[in-house]
C-alpha cells in the first residue's frame, strides 16, 4: 500500500500498480473524464503513469495551463501525423504547445496553401476519430539516432545528437506514427474535441536565419467546440486590431524592402504620436529630478569591452569593422548605459551629489533575427525612454520605488496599466558564462531586489535566465492582441558596472566607494508602445494622444473662411487640427473623418457662422449638435490638458 496526497490535502491509500487515471476515477468519474494529465510531486506526467511510491498528486484538466498544454501538444502530434500521411516525404522539425495553442514546423516541398490546409484538417479529424492511444517508450541514444535516420528525419537526428552521450531518449507512438518527444500527452487522440489550424508562417530552423526556412503551421485545441468558437471570434477581433495591419491602414507607419526588415518608416501620424509621448515623458522626468543627456549613437569596441557587451552581447550588435584588419572598430549602441556613465565620470562625485539621475531619449540598434521581426513591436532600430540612476546603498529602495511609480504613472495615463504583469528576471547559475560577476554578487543583488519587491508588495513571477548579463531586473510584461508577451518596461539593479567603469564617490568617511546603479525605462520602447496603443484603442486614440484631434468640415465653399479662422485659432492653442476644404459632400467628409478615427468633427454651415457656433460630432458621444465655439474650445483644452481617456 502507498499513500497519495491530493491538491486539497486529503489522502488516499492505494495498492501498487495503480495508474494516475485510476486515481482520478477513484476521486470521481467526472474528474476522470475531464483529466488530461497529472502532476506527481510537482512534475507533469501522463495519466498512464503507474504510481509505485507515496506521492503528492494533482489531476490536471483543461482548467489548468499544464492540462491545456498536454492537450495542445498532443494535437500538434496529430497535425504532424496528418501531414506525414498526406505528404510522406515531409520532414518533421519541432511541434510544441504554446500559449493559446501549438505549432509544428515542417520541411516540405508542398506549399501549405489554403486548399492543402483543408486536406490536413480533414485528415486530423480522421485521426481524432480513430481515438489512437498515445504510448511512451524509450530508446538508447544510438538506437534513437538509427531509428530516425532510417526514417529520413534529419531534424530529429540533429536534436538527438545535441543530447549528452548515454542519454535515454523518450518517444511517443500513436498508431503507426512515432515522434521524438519528452511529453506529457493525453491518453488518446479521441479526447481532442475541437481544434483549428489558425495560420501559416515561415520559421528558420532553430530560429537561425542561416538555417533553412521551414513552414510553420499554427493551431489551437479545446475540449469544447463552444470554447473554440469563442476563441476564434476573439482572434478575428484581434486581427482587426492588429497594429501591423491597422497601423498601416491608418497611416501610422510603413516598411520598405529596400530599407530592410525591422526598420519601419514612421509616417506623419505615427511620428506625431511618438513626439507627443516623448514630450510628455521628458517633461514628467524633469519634474522628478532627472537630468537630460544626449550621447553618441556609436562607440569604439573599447567602450563595449569595458561594459561587457562585447563579450556577452556582440551577436546582438551592429559592428562596423574587423578587429584583425582595422585600427578602430565601431558598433552602434544596443543600450545607453556605457555612454551615460561617461557623464558621471566627467567629474569627481561626493555622497552629497547622489542620487544622480540621467535620462535620455535614446535611439538604439539591436541585430534581431529576421524571424523575430513583427511590425513595431520588435524592430532593429528603436527609441527608448532610457535612464540610469547612481545612488548610495541606503537610497536604493526609495529610488527604485520612485522609478517604479514613474512607470506606473505612465502606464495608467496611457490606459495600459490593467494589461501588465511583473516578472522578476534572475540569472541562471547553471549557465554562468552568460553573466559577469560572482555567484556571491548575484545572490546579493537578487536578495536586495527581492527585498525591495516584497516590501513594495509587487506581485511578480520569477524568470530564471532572464536577467541582464550584469544584474537582475523587474520586467513589466504586456501582451499584444494575439496573446504574445513582450517586455514593455524594465527596472534593473546593478552593482557590477560601476566598478568596471571606475565610477566612484567620496563617502562621509572620506573613502571611495562604488555607487549602486538603477537602469530603467519610464515608458519603454516608443515604437512598441505605439503598437500596443494602436491595438488597445483600435486606432481610436484618446484626444490628447490623437495625431489629428479636430477635423473642421465646412459644408460649402462659402463656409471655408470661417473654417480656416477656427483652424488657425486652434493651431495657435497647440491643437492638432485639419480643415477639409475639398469640394465634396458633407456626408463624404464626415465618413472620411470617422474612418480616420478623429476624436472631434466640427461641421460648419450658415447657422454656425451666424451664431459663432460649431456643430460638434464626437467620436465618443455622437452628434452633440450646435455648441458655442468658445465653450467647445474650453472643454477641448481641458480634455487635452488632463489627458482624459
Amino acid at each position: 500500500m502507498f499513500n497519495v496526497t491530493l491538491k486539497d490535502g486529503s489522502k488516499l491509500s492505494f495498492e501498487n500498480g495503480l495508474s494516475l487515471l485510476d486515481v482520478a476515477k477513484t476521486i470521481s468519474d467526472g474528474l476522470a473524464r475531464a483529466a488530461l494529465a497529472a502532476e506527481v510531486d510537482g512534475v507533469t506526467t501522463d495519466l498512464t503513469t503507474v504510481l509505485d511510491h507515496d506521492a503528492e498528486v494533482n489531476i490536471l484538466t483543461f482548467n489548468d495551463q499544464k492540462g491545456r498544454d498536454a492537450l495542445r501538444h498532443t494535437t500538434s502530434h496529430v497535425l504532424a501525423q496528418a501531414v506525414k500521411r498526406l505528404y510522406p516525404s515531409a520532414k518533421l522539425a519541432i511541434g510544441p504547445a504554446i500559449e493559446n495553442g501549438f505549432y509544428y514546423d515542417f520541411d516540405c516541398d508542398v506549399s501549405f496553401t489554403a486548399e492543402v490546409i483543408e486536406k490536413i484538417e480533414a485528415e486530423m479529424k480522421k485521426i481524432v476519430k480513430e481515438d489512437l492511444k498515445l504510448e511512451r517508450f524509450t530508446l538508447p541514444r544510438d538506437e534513437a539516432i538509427a531509428f530516425f535516420t532510417e526514417k529520413g528525419e534529419d531534424y530529429k537526428v540533429e536534436l538527438i545528437r545535441d543530447l549528452p552521450e548515454g542519454e535515454t531518449i523518450s518517444l511517443y507512438k500513436q498508431g503507426d506514427f512515432v515522434d521524438l518527444c519528452a511529453g506529457p500527452h493525453i491518453p488518446s487522440t479521441g479526447k481532442i474535441k475541437a481544434f483549428k489550424i489558425t495560420s501559416i508562417a515561415g520559421a528558420y530552423w532553430r530560429g537561425n536565419e542561416n538555417n533553412k526556412m521551414l513552414q510553420r503551421i499554427y493551431g489551437t485545441a479545446y475540449t469544447k467546440k463552444a470554447d473554440l468558437d469563442e476563441h476564434l471570434e476573439k482572434m478575428e477581433e484581434a486581427k482587426k486590431r492588429d497594429h501591423n495591419k491597422l497601423g498601416r491602414e491608418l497611416g501610422f507607419f510603413t516598411t520598405v524592402d529596400s530599407i530592410g526588415q525591422g526598420l519601419p518608416i514612421l509616417l506623419p501620424k505615427g511620428a506625431r504620436v511618438i513626439q507627443t509621448l516623448q514630450r510628455f515623458v521628458e517633461d514628467e522626468e524633469q519634474k522628478r529630478g532627472w537630468l537630460l543627456t544626449k550621447t553618441p549613437l556609436m562607440a569604439k569596441s573599447d567602450l563595449y569591452k569595458i561594459s561587457g557587451h562585447w563579450d556577452h552581447y556582440r551577436d546582438g550588435m551592429f559592428v562596423m569593422g574587423d578587429e584583425d584588419t582595422d585600427k578602430e572598430v565601431f558598433a552602434l549602441r544596443p543600450m545607453t548605459c556605457p555612454f551615460q556613465y561617461q557623464a558621471y565620470l566627467n567629474e569627481m562625485r561626493s555622497y552629497r551629489d547622489l542620487p544622480l539621475r540621467y535620462a535620455e531619449t535614446s535611439t538604439l540598434f539591436r541585430n534581431e533575427a529576421s524571424g523575430e521581426m513583427h511590425g513595431l513591436i520588435r524592430v532593429r532600430q528603436f527609441t527608448i525612454s532610457e535612464g540610469h540612476l547612481m545612488c548610495l546603498p541606503e537610497q536604493l529602495e526609495d529610488e527604485f520605488k520612485n522609478c517604479l511609480e514613474l512607470a506606473i504613472f505612465m502606464l495608467k495615463t496611457l490606459g495600459l496599466y490593467e494589461d501588465v504583469s511583473y516578472r522578476f528576471s534572475q540569472w541562471d547559475p547553471d549557465d554562468s558564462d552568460k553573466y559577469i560577476g560572482t555567484p556571491e554578487q548575484w545572490d546579493e543583488a537578487q536578495g536586495i531586489m527581492k527585498k525591495i519587491l516584497d516590501h513594495l508588495e509587487i506581485p511578480y513571477e520569477i524568470g530564471i535566465g532572464e536577467a541582464a548579463f550584469y544584474g537582475p531586473k523587474l520586467d513589466i510584461q504586456i501582451k499584444n492582441v494575439f496573446g504574445k508577451e513582450d517586455t514593455l518596461i524594465t527596472l534593473q539593479v546593478d552593482q557590477l558596472l560601476a566598478e568596471k567603469f571606475g565610477m566612484e564617490y567620496i563617502d562621509r568617511d572620506g573613502s571611495k566607494k562604488n555607487p549602486y546603479i538603477i537602469h530603467r525605462t519610464s515608458i519603454g520602447c516608443y515604437e512598441r508602445t505605439l503598437a500596443l496603443l494602436i491595438e488597445k484603442y483600435a486606432g481610436a486614440f484618446p484626444t490628447w494622444l490623437a495625431p489629428v484631434q479636430v477635423k473642421i468640415l465646412p459644408i460649402a465653399d462659402a463656409h471655408a473662411d470661417y473654417a480656416k479662422a477656427i483652424r488657425d485659432e486652434l493651431i495657435a492653442l497647440g491643437v492638432r487640427v485639419e480643415a477639409d476644404l475639398r469640394n465634396e459632400k458633407i456626408g463624404y467628409k464626415i465618413r472620411q473623418a470617422q474612418l480616420e478615427k478623429v476624436p472631434y468633427m466640427l461641421v460648419i454651415g450658415d447657422k454656425e457662422m451666424e451664431n459663432g457656433e460649431v456643430a460638434v460630432r464626437s467620436r465618443k458621444n455622437g452628434d452633440m449638435g450646435a455648441v458655442n465655439k468658445e465653450k467647445f474650445i474650453e472643454d477641448l483644452m481641458k480634455e487635452i490638458k488632463e489627458r482624459i481617456r
